[in-house]
């Protein structure tokens, strides 16, 4: 952002890594940044992600939560930015983003947790 905002004119720049992900892939690593493992069962809508250890289903598609607009497919190109901005989106990996994430909201809600113990 900061180097968009440096740019001499206004104008528009695709931030991404050129790579694609799943919600899958997500879900997988979200997951086993706090030591659980899924098992993925059933496709498109009837997909679950199943706790390995305990046969809990933690994840599963809500059809009423789909948009009948949706692409299905999103994959953002990032060579101008970096072409003109000089950006690098492989400062920050995937994985490293989900741990991000995932420690993140683990604080959050620990942090709530305790403070509703005292």
């Amino acid at each position: 952002m900061w180097r968009i905002l440096q740019h001499k004119e206004p104008d528009d720049f695709v931030i991404a890594t050129g790579k694609q992900y799943s919600v899958r892939d997500f879900c997988t690593l979200a997951f086993r940044n706090v030591g659980i493992e899924l098992r993925w069962e059933g496709e498109g809508v009837e997909e679950k992600g199943i706790d390995v250890a305990f046969g809990r289903i933690l994840v599963e598609v809500s059809s009423k939560l789909f948009r009948p607009t949706d692409v299905v497919n999103l994959l953002g190109d990032p060579s101008r930015a970096r072409k003109i901005l000089g950006w690098n989106p492989e400062k920050t990996s995937f994985e490293e983003l989900v741990k991000i994430m995932v420690d993140y909201d683990y604080n959050y809600w620990k942090r709530i947790k305790d403070a509703n113990h005292l």
